[in-house]
């Protein structure tokens, strides 16, 4: 079966005030559309996972052991993560222990939660 991993920042930490970011966003918004990401994984016959980080080294550590625990197909980086450009040094954490951790791996990146199962889909049928 084909595994996903969708990463981001875990909501609760996110700066909404950062002007980088998409008017009106809110943790609840995000949450909602993470669940929008998990349905449209499982719709498309695909086992997926989640892990939602905080911006530090705690945040890393989550990311390095739940990418131990499965083989992943490919993992999706959420534009959270990449987008506000004080994300940057997270961003590139984030890159390197996928690429570690994951060699195997494609990477993905959507554009908001919802559309994480297109982005995924994208560099699967690429391969």
């Amino acid at each position: 079966m084909t595994r996903i991993l969708f990463v981001g920042q875990k909501p609760e930490t996110v700066d909404f005030s950062d002007p980088a970011l998409p008017p009106g966003f809110d943790a609840e918004k995000i949450n909602a559309g993470i669940a929008v990401a998990v349905a449209k994984i499982g719709e498309r016959g695909w086992e997926g996972d989640t892990c939602m980080i905080t911006p530090d080294e705690a945040g890393r550590d989550m990311l390095e052991k739940k990418l131990e625990e499965a083989a992943y197909d490919c993992v999706v980086i959420g534009g959270g993560l990449r987008i506000p450009p004080k994300s940057l040094a997270l961003f590139e954490m984030v890159v390197n222990s996928v690429h570690k951790a994951a060699p195997g791996a494609k990477i993905a990146f959507n554009t908001r939660p919802e559309d994480t199962a297109e982005a995924a889909a994208r560099q699967l049928n690429a391969g």
